[in-house]
């Protein structure tokens, strides 16, 4: 026998061994695998699934940083806003930072009260800060105003005479510009002199509240009411509950001292420039020249003109008070607070 023909079936038997064991290894490949699903690892689905959740939490992630970059670029837009406009303000307003001898402009705009930009302690900071400047020549107050709280306004009344006295030098006067009503007026008569456009609208010296009475619609609505108090007279302004012929007597009684207070002060204020005429207390407004021809007001002239021709000072400087613009923010939604849930005003 050849060596050829000898080894040909060596060589087929070690193939059929290799065969074997690859067999044998791809059972064990087979087998490695379902012990690994069998033992918890992911398989191919699980894996998809952890992908989409990380992707998904990716995507909140950088939902909220644009949110936050939103919000960070709006505060600084803000911020630029109120920069620019104070700037703005500034120089259309024609009014120059203390240098030399000046004219004090102190603004009285918009509703006197609490929660208001014209409120006591504002308006009595710039007065001050008025007077007390060296290079102070006159005061002007810059009023714009319907009137608001009788405190608010007897406040800044009497800081205006005190300081007055205090500093005799130092003329007051008031100027109304659209409106110069109510406790708008009340302020004014503070001043020595008191100048409007003709066309504005001066005067409403009176006092009034206001409000709703509900107790009649409730009836129908088949609503109880249910008041508890420790006073008889507790919630006589409760507009849920009907107000005896007394407790109105009452409150008519209060209104009219108050009124009487208001007028007091105009008439020390204005002394026998005042026209006898009993309208002049009845609440009405008249404009800029009946207010001069009543003895309301003292002449018809601006800001500048008072300046200019009575003092003989051009350069206006204002001392009104700023407040932060976090504070005007809160005290906006607490007038606005205060609207809806208020159903009286006492001006």
């Amino acid at each position: 026998m050849s060596d050829s023909e000898w080894k040909e079936p060596t060589l087929k038997v070690e193939s059929g061994q290799r065969s074997e064991g690859q067999k044998t290894a791809e059972g064990h490949r087979v087998q490695s695998g379902s012990q690994q699903r069998r033992n918890g690892k992911p398989g191919a689905a699980q894996t998809g699934h952890l992908m989409e959740k990380w992707l998904m939490e990716t995507l909140k992630e950088q939902r909220r940083a644009r949110r936050w970059q939103l919000f960070f670029r709006f505060v600084r837009l803000a911020i630029v806003i109120a920069v620019v406009g104070l700037f703005w303000h500034s120089s259309e307003s024609g009014i120059e930072m203390p240098n030399g001898d000046h004219v004090a402009v102190v603004d009285v705009k918009g509703q006197i009260g609490e929660q208001q930009l014209a409120n006591a302690d504002f308006l009595i900071q710039g007065i001050r800060a008025a007077f007390n400047d060296s290079s102070t020549k006159a005061v002007i107050l810059n009023i714009n105003s319907p009137g608001g709280s009788p405190v608010h306004s007897g406040e800044v009344y009497d800081e205006l005479v005190r300081l007055r006295q205090l500093h005799q030098d130092i003329p007051v006067y008031a100027v109304i510009r659209d409106l110069g009503a109510s406790g708008a007026y009340y302020i004014a008569a503070g001043a020595g002199e008191i100048y409007a456009n003709r066309a504005s609208l001066v005067g409403s010296i009176g006092v009034v509240s206001s409000g709703f009475g509900f107790s009649k619609l409730i009836d129908k609505m088949g609503v109880e009411r249910r008041v508890f108090t420790s006073g008889d007279n507790k919630a006589f302004l409760d507009p849920f509950v009907d107000m005896s012929k007394e407790q109105a007597k009452f409150w008519r009684s209060v209104l009219g001292q108050t009124h009487q207070q208001f007028i007091d002060a105009v008439k020390q204020g204005r002394g026998n420039r005042l026209a006898d005429d009993p309208e002049i207390f009845s609440g009405l407004v008249w404009n800029g020249e009946q207010a001069f021809k009543l003895g309301l007001i003292d002449g018809l002239a601006s800001v500048r003109q008072v300046a200019e021709q009575k003092v003989g000072v051009s350069k206006l400087v204002n001392f009104t008070p700023e407040p932060s613009p976090l504070k005007q923010l809160g005290r906006e939604i607490g007038v606005q607070v205060k609207a809806a849930l208020s159903g009286q005003d006492l001006y």
